[in-house]
């Protein structure tokens, strides 16, 4: 199977009312209040029914701007979060995008919409098989592996872009290995708070590197279960 099968062909879901239509229209409003600015992003959010990612229990709540628990003692992102580490990645139309922690597969599904060749990684198998599923019925195709996020995924290297979406204690140098001359590596690094971190490898292979405030996620745990 080529590259080109990774791409997002979203699927109408009889699951998505116009209720929670109006919902996220009205987050995307929110969401602009708070600086998010990339319409790509916006629309992205606009069209992704997030509630389909979350157990039941939360659906009234689906299209609040909050994390919530899912399984694994795992979280997914609140809105902005995940918009603002979209933002910082500059997502062209195929660009091939690795993410670290798929999660609940919200994340991952914004960068299939956006048009990103997607490798994901997750190493709790509970949330690699559920994110499968969820994601196929969506219509979304990303290269899902379940694994170790720090040693990334050297098979498909180099990346356009990297995401990291727990918090890490340290910045993995095998990411940053990963990462092609001109891309970018957003990753959360800290203990109890995390520093959002944008890396830059320069065309000599040097990086730069700029902060933006701090986050809290969920540890970045080494070594598959």
């Amino acid at each position: 199977m080529g590259l080109t099968a990774i791409f997002a062909y979203p699927m109408q879901n009889p699951n998505d009312t116009f209720r929670h239509k109006g919902m996220r229209k009205e987050l995307v409003a929110f969401l602009r209040t708070k600086g998010i600015i990339d319409e790509a992003v916006l629309t992205a959010i606009d069209n992704i029914p997030r509630h389909l990612f979350m157990d039941g229990a939360f659906l009234e709540f689906a299209y609040q701007d909050k994390a919530f628990p899912i399984a694994a003692g795992q979280t997914i992102s609140q809105p902005f979060t995940v918009a603002f580490q979209t933002q910082l990645l500059h997502i062209k139309k195929g660009d091939k995008v690795l993410e670290i922690g798929t999660g609940s597969g919200y994340q991952t599904a914004v960068l299939c919409e956006l048009g990103a060749k997607v490798f994901t990684i997750e190493r709790q198998r509970p949330l690699f098989l559920k994110s499968q599923q969820i994601l196929k019925e969506l219509g979304y195709m990303p290269k899902q592996f379940y694994g170790d996020g720090y040693i990334g995924q050297p098979n498909f290297a180099p990346f356009d872009k990297i995401i990291v979406t727990a918090g890490a204690p340290f910045i993995p140098p095998k990411l940053v290995e990963q990462l092609k001359p001109g891309g970018i590596l957003i990753i959360p690094v800290g203990e109890n708070v995390q520093t959002m971190i944008e890396i830059r490898k320069n065309t000599d292979g040097t990086t730069t590197q700029t902060e933006y405030g701090e986050f809290r996620f969920v540890p970045l745990l080494e070594d598959k279960q």
